[in-house]
């Protein structure tokens, strides 16, 4: 017995296989996509919205950092920190740096408490450059954290404000005039500078616009810049440094001159030489080292810081966050969010490969059940056929198995039984020849004219059952020859009705020929003859004396089965129906369809004699469709049948024959 070669094929290269393979491919790439659109998706969101946040809070920072800057305290910045929060939606709370309140923009009743660590601290003496506004104008420089709008004793008195701006205006206008683009730009301070659109010093020099009166510090500034030059001598003097002269721009220099002793000079002298000995000796500019450099800056930075810190409001701890308390999203790809989408993509994966698994189980189970069916059928045993399990596709394909599988088992009992048949149609004209050729030998029969016809019908009986088996197996292999001309459908049937009109009065039956005009057909005129004859014959044998046969030709349509006498016209002369109706036993309605099968008898006990072959209906199929056409049969039961043949107009092959 043969082994089942389907349970030695190895899992990857099933279908099973193959479709878990396919699924966890495609649920590994969708998770993985979908991570990464996620992750990308997510923290560009939240990159964005903390881009936002940053500067909304880089605003806000600046705005109370200049308010801070101008005012020497917190009164009054309750109206600034709502406006603020109204802005931008947030929540804005001002502390002292022992968490004191000073502004909350907190509507609630319940106020939330403040997150344990401030968004940063509000000092103008101390600025957070990430998220302050830099600038360098009015007194500040790159390098120093004083923000710029701190000036504080530099603050210019309306007077001199108004003195620098028309001086200023008066330059703008100057420069304007010889072509070059200016304007009046004021600094925190209120001290006024021209800003000239692009950089070209020699043309500006040109213009004869003299800038010395703006550059040159008002009384309010030098009185200032004394005070600090005096805070910074001191800070460098506890040091050990000399003095320096601080520049407007607070910058620096050597020092103030110092007197320096002289030698004695001989007198008298002449007056102007006494004027020069008089005068005290200049020491040589003073060079600073890098370290003087670093030393004097952060004595500037300390007294900048000591001569403001009564002008500036004190430093303030400042709260930005949602209304709720809530603070800022953020996302970070830690170890633990990163298992959290590993554990993720592991469920889904299994979620995937698991319904895959049911999935494809439930596809596999009847294409094994297939399988097995198809290798039982192959090995020779019974038909059996597989469950149909819905509408689905496998469920077609397995009722189109069963119905292949039916077939084939009905084909195969057709095939036994016309091998039976043959060989008890071949092996009864034999014997009967057989058994008279040995009477005949042995002396019990005499060799007269009737023994010799007798010999001579079993002879013709059995050459007609071999001609018949090749017109059949000709007809199979398509091989079936045929000699079309016109035929004259009418004479082709009264030539049949005479050469059965013995026959059909020994048994008794009326034998009549009815047809119309009918269009010549092109046939060939053997085989039709055949064919007919194979169903007049036919007829005579199935209709009980007194009964009748029918002959006809009409045209036809193509429509119906079944047809009546009468004429056909031009108009439906697409075919050409020949029919043979008798008033026989008719034929019962669940053998009707197998009439035109091989070897098929109604009666299965009927001799060859009385029965026939069972190859003439078969033979008058296949002569139909080598025609091209169709051969059909109707009945009803004690009644009569008719048998029908619809053959094209232009005859086999498209071929058309004029009249």
């Amino acid at each position: 017995m043969r082994r089942n070669r389907s349970a030695r094929v190895p899992l990857r290269r099933s279908l099973l296989g193959r479709l878990l393979g396919v699924s966890a491919l495609v649920a590994a790439c969708s998770v993985a996509a979908t991570a990464w659109l996620a992750v990308q998706t997510t923290s560009g969101a939240i990159l964005q919205e903390q881009g936002q946040n940053l500067t909304a809070d880089a605003r806000i920072y600046d705005t109370l950092l200049g308010y801070a800057a101008r005012h020497p305290s917190w009164d009054g910045v309750d109206a600034t920190v709502r406006e603020l929060a109204e802005q931008s939606g947030r929540r804005v709370a001002l502390t002292t740096q022992s968490r004191q309140p000073l502004a909350d923009s907190a509507t609630a009743a319940t106020v939330p408490a403040l997150p344990p660590e401030a968004s940063a601290v509000v000092d103008p003496l101390s600025v957070d450059t990430v998220l302050a506004a830099r600038s360098t104008e009015g007194q500040g420089t790159a390098a120093d954290r004083i923000d710029p709008r701190a000036v504080g004793p530099f603050l210019l008195p309306a007077a001199e404000r108004s003195a620098l701006r028309r001086t200023a205006d008066r330059q703008a206008v100057c420069l304007n005039r010889v072509g070059i683009a200016a304007d009046v730009v004021v600094g925190p301070s209120g001290r006024p500078r021209v800003q000239m659109v692009g950089n070209d010093p020699e043309r500006a020099a040109r213009a004869r616009c003299d800038p010395s009166d703006l550059d040159s510090p008002t009384r309010t500034e030098k009185k200032a810049l004394t005070a600090l030059n005096g805070l910074a001598d001191a800070c460098l003097k506890r040091q050990g440094r000399g003095a320096v002269r601080l520049n407007q721009d607070l910058s620096w220099g050597d020092g103030v001159a110092v007197p320096v002793p002289g030698p004695a000079l001989p007198t008298p002298l002449p007056s102007d030489a006494r004027e020069a000995a008089a005068a005290p000796a200049v020491e040589p500019p003073r060079e600073f080292t890098g370290e003087d450099d670093r030393a004097i800056a952060s004595c500037v930075g300390t007294a900048r810081s000591e001569q403001l810190s009564s002008y500036v409001a004190s430093p303030a701890l400042l709260f930005i966050g949602d209304e709720g308390g809530a603070t800022v999203p953020g996302f970070d790809l830690s170890p633990a969010n990163t298992a959290k989408i590993a554990g993720a993509a592991a469920l889904v994966l299994a979620l995937t490969v698991g319904a895959s698994v049911l999935a494809g189980a439930r596809l596999v189970r009847p294409l094994h059940a297939l399988t097995g069916a198809a290798q039982r059928m192959r090995d020779g045993q019974e038909h059996a056929s597989v469950p149909v399990s819905g509408d689905d596709e496998i469920g077609r394909l397995a009722a189109a198995f069963n119905d292949m599988s039916a077939h084939r088992a009905r084909l195969e009992e057709q095939r036994k039984a016309m091998v039976s048949d043959v060989a008890h149609e071949l092996r009864t004209p034999l014997s009967n020849i057989r058994g008279w050729l040995e009477a005949a030998q042995d002396g019990l029969a005499d060799p007269d004219p009737a023994f010799v016809s007798s010999l001579l019908e079993e002879a013709v009986q059995l050459q007609h059952i071999i001609d018949d088996l090749q017109d059949l197996a000709a007809a199979d292999a398509g091989v079936l020859r045929l000699h079309p001309e016109p035929v004259r459908v009418g004479e082709l049937l009264s030539q049949v009705a005479a050469a059965h009109q013995a026959r059909a009065e020994t048994a008794r039956v009326t034998l009549t020929v009815e047809a119309g005009a009918v269009p010549i057909l092109p046939a060939d005129p053997v085989r039709l003859r055949q064919a007919v004859g194979n169903l007049v014959s036919n007829a005579v044998r199935h209709t009980p004396a007194g009964g009748r046969v029918t002959l006809r030709a009409y045209g036809s349509s193509g429509a119906g089965t079944g047809g009546s006498a009468g004429s056909g016209s031009e108009s439906d002369a697409g075919q050409v129906a020949i029919e043979v109706a008798d008033t026989g036993t008719g034929i019962p309605a669940g053998d009707l369809p197998y009439v035109f099968d091989r070897f098929w008898r109604a009666e299965k006990s009927r001799s060859r004699r009385t029965g026939g072959s069972g190859l003439g209906l078969a033979i008058v199929r296949k002569l139909a469709e080598a025609h091209g056409g169709t051969a059909s049969a109707t009945s009803t039961e004690g009644v009569g049948s008719a048998f029908t043949l619809r053959l094209p107009a232009s005859g086999p092959d498209g071929m058309t024959t004029a009249s």
